[in-house]
């Protein structure tokens, strides 16, 4: 296990918070599309091209747009981007009145006829990709999970989720829970963007069923895993503080670690040059990877 903590950058710190990228005005492009599948209609992105596919799982509020950060830089780095609305968000329907988070990923990509891929989950989604990672290892490459609770199964953790996050936890606004400070501070625009992301489009009923994971995700499970995992989380972050990233790590001793500075539970929209250096960074050291 190797923990690592990212620099903060040169200039200072609010400002560098305060810049605010948006892909119109990047030369990065992606292509929007639909697809239709089996699990149900998929809208996605996807930058297209020769390079490996590094794939990005969305939290479970928002939707791949909340990605835009990443684009030009993974482009740019020579990789594919794919991102897509998990069934239930964004644009995406499902074709059953059971969602299962799985079969929508395993057949999206074979749509884009892409065979192996580095696997990007953030919160929500990065506990999708340990559960689709411990039950289809053979297709990915890499896997980044960040700012995410990991949908681990242990009885002692469900305690301590309930211990970080009780009742009133949840009845706070959504920025209090998921911007740390530092970016709320300086960046009044980019919190009101992360909003208007965040919360638009959000088809799931509350009574909408999921399939369960075809592998429980369990620290036992998590023990015996040989893809190469990045696990990273912001400093600031409620849901999974760097205290509980380092539990997972006892579990899993090749895993690497990243904490990324002045952050809470989006580090990948709050400090987005030390989230993409930090993933491009063990994403390269995989590249290739059979």
């Amino acid at each position: 296990m190797r923990e690592i903590v990212a620099r903060t950058c040169g200039c200072a710190a609010l400002a560098c918070l305060a810049a605010v990228w948006h892909p119109q005005a990047s030369a990065a492009t992606v292509a929007e599309a639909y697809a239709e599948l089996p699990a149900g209609r998929v809208f996605y992105l996807d930058s297209g091209g020769e390079g490996e596919a590094v794939v990005f799982l969305h939290a479970r509020s928002g939707n791949s747009l909340l990605f835009e950060h990443q684009v030009e830089p993974f482009t740019s780095a020579g990789y594919r981007f794919i991102a897509y609305d998990r069934i239930g968000q964004g644009r995406s329907t499902s074709a059953s009145a059971t969602v299962d988070p799985h079969s929508e990923l395993e057949q999206l990509m074979d749509h884009l006829r892409v065979t192996r891929f580095h696997l990007v989950g953030v919160a929500a989604g990065g506990g999708v990709a340990l559960e689709h990672v411990l039950a289809h290892p053979q297709r990915i490459a890499s896997v980044t999970v960040a700012n995410s609770i990991g949908n681990v199964q242990d009885p002692d953790y469900l305690a301590l989720g309930r211990r970080l996050r009780p009742p009133e936890f949840d009845r706070l606004p959504l920025e209090l829970r998921e911007l740390g400070p530092s970016y709320r501070a300086a960046n009044p625009d980019g919190v009101r963007r992360w909003l208007d992301l965040s919360t638009s489009g959000q088809q799931r009923a509350a009574g909408a069923a999921t399939a369960g994971p075809p592998v429980p995700v369990t620290f036992a499970a998590l023990g015996e895993l040989r893809v190469p995992t990045l696990l990273l989380t912001g400093d600031a972050d409620l849901y999974t503080p760097p205290a509980v990233l380092r539990m997972f790590a006892e579990h899993m001793p090749r895993a690497e670690l990243v904490v990324v500075p002045e952050s809470g539970h989006a580090s990948q929209w709050e400090n987005p040059a030390e989230f993409n250096r930090a993933v491009l960074r063990f994403v390269r050291s995989h590249a290739g990877r059979r």
